[in-house]
């Protein structure tokens, strides 16, 4: 008689299996359906049990800080190494994620309105005024932008990105948008959405 080992429970030996599948499930989750999304479709997604879910990530947001944490890790290498176009090509990033992950930017509000203790907002104030400075010091950025200016321009995609109707005109809309706000980021106008 030959067992099914595919049910068969590997208690710890799979924990970072497990982890693994939870972290590909939210991805794909979050970018379907925003930073809402019940855990249970996480669950569902990576084919395990919520249990294994919340063995892993005891909350919503301890999960999204891991799912977007490559995020972080993009910024501050660019800020580790700040060239003069450090602002441009961070900013480029940013807008990028926020384009492809609106969950990322909810997952910031949600922890800075629930004062988690990550401050979130002011971790990317941070990233981006270090690359701001050296950018406007090497004369590749107006010497006038500020990063309140940076950080409400980043609010106005979000509000772009959070209420599109036609994501086959997403990407236009936020160049359009940033081109009138002055603060063009270096995106490719017909990369998919």
């Amino acid at each position: 008689m030959t067992q099914d080992t595919s049910k068969v429970n590997r208690g710890p030996a799979a924990g970072a299996e497990n982890r693994a599948r939870l972290l590909a499930a939210a991805r794909i989750v979050f970018a379907e359906r925003g930073y809402a999304a019940p855990l249970s479709a996480v669950a569902k997604e990576a084919g395990v049990g919520q249990a294994v879910l919340y063995r892993h990530f005891p909350t919503k947001l301890d999960l999204a800080y891991a799912v977007f944490n490559e995020h972080w890790d993009d910024y501050e290498r660019i800020a580790a190494n700040p060239g003069p176009d450090a602002f441009p090509q961070m900013w480029s990033l940013i807008i990028e994620h926020t384009i492809n992950n609106v969950a990322f930017i909810e997952m910031v509000a949600e922890s800075q309105r629930n004062k988690t203790g990550t401050n979130t907002w002011k971790r990317l104030r941070d990233v981006l005024e270090g690359a701001l400075k050296v950018s406007q010091a090497a004369g590749t950025v107006d010497p006038g932008l500020t990063v309140r200016d940076v950080m409400l321009a980043h609010r106005m995609v979000y509000g772009i990105v959070a209420t599109a109707v036609d994501h086959s005109r997403l990407r236009a809309d936020v160049i359009r948008a940033l081109a009138v706000a002055g603060l063009m980021p270096d995106l490719e106008p017909n990369k998919a959405d």
